[in-house]
């Protein structure tokens, strides 16, 4: 095992946990000192735009551990207080009180933020106290304009629906999602929203949010309640700035998650090359934060018995009661056919091609069992062909 005194993890959320546990399960014995921005113990954000925001769940639901368990790991937390910058000569983490972390090993999970528009300051959804400030304005009659209808906008919507709010739904592209799942499936999520009353205006670009609602692209003004920005997130890399680590779409990660020497990178924030897919990629989805944090923290402690992270990526999504799920990586993709059920029904599996080999799988409306089936054949790069002909005699 590799001889370290302190590991610093940056970033308080699934992933630096799954850092932190799996070090101590690990048998490390050493100092964790775990940095979070946001002064509350590390807790889970996809209820937030779902149980949170409709009001289903309380905020004590959302911590990932008991502070028992978090005691008992015997973490060296420093929260609410953010990153500012990284000395990697000296091996120094500097925060936002003037103070400094010491680290012989780190680990970065900074995540992301959520992109903004010009303007008038709009709600957007990725802190707890952001979820309860949109649910404190949601209340039937009123009028809620969400710009971005990817699957953070859509869940908002539909939640904010089912409190009685009338929803309009902004989104640039033609079809919403169909640079992810395809335009078919694409289509079949964006009519939803329309069979529960939310006014989805596709096509429709918004240059800044005002007094009242928002500017669009053609100068004509769309008068709002209120103003939910959803259009993807910025990793949170700019306090690295000067530390020598390279940064584009994230921190640049290898195969093994390594962002240089006794540094990781876990989560949203890192891009890494994924070998089973062959392809660099960045994941802001809950599996992926968790399922790294615990690669990085192993390959940490364990330098010359590394392994590449190579994960099948897993995500979901619920909408109007109704299970999106998915396996793989979609983006890109060259074909997607339905090899399970059928578009009209809205209950079918989704089979995604790139090149000459399966990358991916999403089900809409079908019980779990029906997409776990499809992993392992994602997980083995099954040839197309052998997919074709495999639903085809289905």
């Amino acid at each position: 095992m590799n001889c370290l005194n302190r590991v610093a993890v940056v970033g308080a959320s699934a992933a630096g946990l799954a850092a932190a546990e799996t070090l101590r399960r690990q048998g490390y014995e050493g100092t964790i000192t775990v940095i979070g921005d946001e002064p509350l113990l590390p807790y889970d954000r996809p209820p937030l735009s779902k149980e949170i925001l409709s009001g289903s769940w309380g905020a004590d639901r959302l911590p990932l551990r008991p502070e028992s368990d978090l005691e008992a790991m015997r973490l060296n937390l420093r929260l609410g207080l953010a990153a500012t910058g990284l000395d990697l000569a000296g091996r120094t983490v500097s925060l936002a009180d003037g103070s400094e972390v010491g680290f012989d090993g780190l680990v970065l999970a900074t995540g992301v933020r959520p992109r903004r528009l010009p303007g008038e300051r709009a709600h957007v959804l990725r802190t707890l106290d952001d979820a309860l400030a949109l649910r404190d304005r949601i209340r039937p009659g009123r009028h809620l304009v969400v710009v971005g209808a990817g699957f953070l906008g859509a869940e908002a919507a539909a939640v904010a629906r089912s409190l009685g709010a009338r929803v309009t739904l902004l989104e640039p592209a033609s079809v919403p999602l169909a640079h992810t799942v395809g335009e078919d499936v694409g289509r079949v999520l964006s009519s939803l929203h329309g069979d529960h009353g939310v006014d989805l205006r596709t096509g429709v670009t918004v240059a800044e949010v005002v007094p009242g609602g928002v500017r669009l692209g053609d100068g004509s003004v769309l008068k709002a309640d209120e103003v939910l920005v959803a259009i993807g997130s910025l990793p949170n890399t700019e306090w690295l700035e000067g530390s020598g680590l390279t940064v584009g779409d994230g921190l640049v990660c290898d195969e093994f998650s390594a962002a240089a020497p006794g540094v990781y990178g876990a989560g949203d924030v890192a891009s890494w090359h994924n070998p089973l897919f062959g392809t660099r990629m960045r994941i802001e989805h809950r599996t992926n934060a968790a399922e790294q944090g615990v690669a990085a923290a192993r390959n940490l402690l364990n330098p010359q018995a590394r392994k590449p992270f190579a994960p099948v990526p897993y995500f979901w999504s619920d909408q109007y009661g109704m299970k999106i799920q998915a396996y793989g990586y979609l983006r890109g993709h060259d074909e997607a056919t339905v090899v399970e059920g059928d578009l009209a029904s809205r209950r079918f599996v989704t089979a995604y091609r790139s090149r000459d080999r399966l990358t991916g799988v999403l089900a809409v409306g079908m019980p779990p069992k029906a997409i776990r089936a499809w992993r392992q054949s994602v997980a083995l790069r099954v040839a197309w062909r052998d997919v074709v002909s495999a639903a085809r005699a289905a």
